[in-house]
């Protein structure tokens, strides 16, 4: 089931386009200093590849958090959005109260549950998506492109990160196929392996996205870990010689010159411990196509690794333990 829901990615992406187009945000960029994203797993995600994707252009802080509580510089000067599919995050609740009790402005994404209720019984602006997916981390397209329509109508960024977001569609469906060959042979070589991805600082999203589907989609463990900053600490931690580890590069033909001969040069020092090395090259011209690009390239990488570790890739069985076990408390 979850490859079918990873092959509606791109019919996801134009639906939420189609929202975004008629969504409606009473706050002004005048009322503002920040923006504050409440919203974990699934419905978090969204919010980092957006700070990634504004961030050369919108002219106030967009942050995330990922927590109960939120930090002390909310206010009455920020917009917070609340972020949760389900609308029932335990998390994103308490959350809700804090920036509340802050007195900030609020804006509220989700497919229903407590959340949607609380937007309509106190006059939150709010966007309600499709409620017709199984899973939250397979809704990624709904949270992402309402909040860069959230941005955009707020006036922080123009209209042509928002041709980007549309044209990054047509790249992932018309190069599906390829994804698909491109992303089993990827799930080969990391079958019996631990994943180790690396990429650059401007991309992080990416390498956290790829890690939390190989966690709940192939019920893997992985980790991930940024150039430069690596090179500062984890690179000194490949000493001893481990083939049970393999590292995958997401890269881009324009990389910051300086951080691409860092890649290079970590590839010959770590290539002395771990015999895989896989570098993956993204398709698109702006950030936004080529980390939608990777996105559904990783999805179907887990989902390949999913059925070479004959698990099903929808059930996430220990996180409902969990949410029943704190439920008794």
């Amino acid at each position: 089931m979850m490859d079918q829901l990873i092959e509606r990615f791109p019919a996801q992406l134009l639906e939420a386009i189609e929202i975004g187009e008629s969504l409606e945000i009473r706050t002004t960029k005048n009322q503002i200093d920040k923006i504050y994203v409440a919203g974990l797993g699934g419905s978090g995600i969204g919010a980092d590849f957006v700070a990634e994707f504004i961030a050369d252009e919108c002219p106030i802080p967009y942050l995330v958090g990922k927590s109960y509580d939120v930090p002390n510089y909310v206010n009455d000067k920020t917009l917070a959005v609340l972020s949760s599919y389900s609308g029932n995050t335990e998390e994103t609740l308490s959350a809700y109260e804090k920036v509340k009790a802050a007195g900030a402005k609020i804006f509220i994404i989700s497919s229903g549950g407590k959340l949607i209720d609380i937007a309509k019984n106190e006059g939150y602006d709010y966007v309600k998506v499709p409620d017709n997916w199984p899973s939250p981390r397979a809704c990624l397209g709904y949270s992402l492109v309402q909040q860069m329509y959230m941005v955009y109508k707020l006036g922080l960024i123009g209209k042509e990160k928002i041709n980007q977001l549309k044209s990054s569609v047509d790249l992932v469906k018309f190069n599906m196929d390829d994804i698909k060959v491109k992303a089993e042979k990827i799930a080969e070589l990391l079958n019996g392996k631990i994943p180790v991805i690396y990429t650059t600082d401007r991309m992080e999203a990416v390498a956290v996205r790829f890690r939390q589907q190989i966690n709940e989609n192939s019920k893997m463990l992985c980790w991930h870990h940024v150039v430069p900053e690596m090179n500062h600490n984890e690179l000194v931690g490949w000493r001893d010689k481990n083939d049970n580890l393999a590292v995958i590069y997401f890269r881009n033909r324009d990389d910051y010159k300086r951080n691409a001969i860092r890649i290079d040069i970590n590839k010959e020092i770590i290539g002395q411990y771990t015999n895989t090395i896989i570098e993956v090259y993204s398709k698109g011209q702006s950030l936004i196509e080529k980390s939608i690009y990777f996105v559904h390239l990783g999805d179907w990488v887990s989902w390949y690794l999913s059925v070479l570790h004959h698990v099903d890739a929808i059930e996430v069985k220990v996180i409902d333990f969990l949410k029943s076990e704190l439920a008794k408390v």
